[in-house]
């Protein structure tokens, strides 16, 4: 794995999960909005917490290693935003 194989990876998981919440916002207008950007919000700070860890792992003589343990944090939070994204999709459909 090499520093553009992780960036490319954390812009396209986490731009996944931002467009499956202006999907349902659009989908849903007014429907949980605000708890939805909210999560939006969360999902821009992970990328921006992320693309941090890669730049300051880039130089490192295991940055391989790092890459993959930042690779498996971009899974775990993001799939935590998911379940979120989840509880509030059923919310706002009154499910």
């Amino acid at each position: 794995m090499n520093l553009r194989d992780i960036k490319k990876d954390i812009q396209y998981v986490i731009g996944a999960f931002i467009d499956d919440c202006t999907l349902f916002l659009n989908m849903n207008p007014g429907k949980n909005a605000e708890e939805i950007t909210g999560l939006i919000d969360k999902a821009v700070d992970l990328y921006n917490d992320l693309r941090d860890k890669v730049v300051k792992s880039a130089g490192a003589e295991k940055a391989k290693v790092c890459f993959t343990s930042i690779r498996k944090e971009l899974l775990e939070k993001t799939d935590a935003l998911y379940d979120e994204l989840s509880d509030a999709v059923k919310k706002g459909l009154g499910k």
